[in-house]
């Protein structure tokens, strides 16, 4: 539009794209580095020999190999992951956007361990279990995968989310009612408005909706609260709703759990495969010892999958957009929304269209603001 000012000045532009210029040489390194070690694990008889010396100890029982092999296949790969991700961690303080001391940083890092290792070790046994139990152990475990991704679905928001989060409910007044208002209005039943902590960790601002009936809950950063006005806050969980009114977590569930079954079954064909097998120095795969090449194969799906799912999670993004729109009827506000949350995050607001491509998961600032004006052209029309 002629004479329209500039979304954003041309250091708020300078400083989103150094920070993405420096934080993004560690963050690919560290998915290169741990990629690397797992195919170099799984399709060299590194992997087994790393299972084999881990077990010794316990006299190599079948239980220990899994166990403890399992376990150092994960500490390694968080190990070689840890200094580019701590990396990332300086570039981020240096930007402002990190408030947490290094202490709480490992300690955000052990509990990711303390929940993440136990469901790792738990899916290995079964599938080892399986595997040595009967010829159809895929069918089994694609069952199982589908399960366990729904049910950590339902549980994750009342479960894991309070473990690095302190929630209180939102003070009474006109932006708590202002947001169950807004809730009443696109028919969504809320059951409270809560206030996290973010503060103590990060400036970023954010707010989403989490949980299933009963458990919904309007979740506002404290970040969000202090420095945003009721009207933008107002607009971002206009934006959260409208994930809930298209059934997004429900649809997502739904895709996670064929995805994850699918993948277990292309899994365990690929895993039978003798050349791989023998790369990997085991005989056949019941045996644990083969862990490290299922997990460099695992590594290699997930990989080759993430383009894919960053494009579906973008056009998810963008229709919540547009629900957020049509909800309040204020492109203005979103755009204002959109310009703050852009500067504060200290996000590029266009960044090069290949990285948006493989890693992006939702439109750039750029685009999202271009969508407002759209909308708010159609209105006016």
């Amino acid at each position: 539009m002629s004479g329209q000012e500039p979304d954003f000045s041309a250091e708020q532009i300078a400083r989103g794209r150094a920070l993405r210029r420096a934080q993004w040489p560690p963050l690919l390194a560290a998915r290169v580095a741990s990629l690397a070690l797992l195919l170099v694990l799984g399709l060299t008889p590194a992997g087994a020999a790393l299972v084999t010396a881990v077990a010794r100890p316990l006299g190599g029982a079948w239980s220990a190999r899994v166990a403890l092999g399992g376990l150092a296949l994960l500490l390694a790969a968080e190990l070689v992951t840890l200094p580019f991700a701590a990396r990332v961690r300086v570039v981020r303080k240096r930007s402002g956007l990190v408030t947490q001391g290094w202490p709480g940083w490992f300690a955000d890092q052990a509990r990711g361990l303390l929940i993440g290792v136990p469901l790792a070790l738990g899916a290995l046994f079964g599938v080892y279990a399986l595997a040595g139990a009967t010829r159809w152990w895929w069918a089994w475990a694609a069952g199982a995968a589908a399960l366990a991704a729904v049910v950590m679905s339902w549980l994750a928001p009342v479960l894991l989310e309070p473990v690095f989060n302190r929630f209180t409910p939102m003070e009474p007044g006109p932006l708590r009612e202002a947001l169950l208002e807004l809730a009443a209005r696109d028919r969504i039943a809320v059951r409270e408005v809560l206030v996290a902590d973010a503060s103590r960790r990060t400036t970023a601002l954010n707010a989403y909706v989490s949980g299933f009936g009963r458990t919904r809950r309007i979740v506002v950063y404290d970040t969000l609260l202090a420095t945003a006005r009721p009207r933008e806050i107002e607009l971002v969980a206009a934006h959260e709703l409208g994930h809930v009114k298209h059934r997004d977590v429900p649809r997502g569930t739904l895709l996670g759990a064929l995805g994850a079954a699918f993948g277990v079954c292309l899994l365990a064909l690929v895993v039978s495969w003798s050349p791989l097998l023998e790369a990997a120095g085991v005989h056949r795969f019941a045996d644990p010892r083969s862990m490290a090449l299922l997990a460099a194969l695992a590594a290699l799906g997930s990989a080759a999958a993430g383009p894919f799912g960053c494009a579906l999670t973008r056009r998810v993004e963008r229709r919540a957009d547009r629900h957020a729109l049509q909800l309040t009827g204020d492109p203005a506000e979103f755009i204002a929304m959109q310009r703050r949350l852009t500067v504060a995050n200290v996000a590029d607001p266009d960044p090069p269209r290949p990285l948006h491509l493989l890693f992006g998961t939702h439109p750039t600032a750029v685009q999202r603001i271009a969508a407002a004006r759209d909308y708010q052209r159609t209105q006016i029309a």
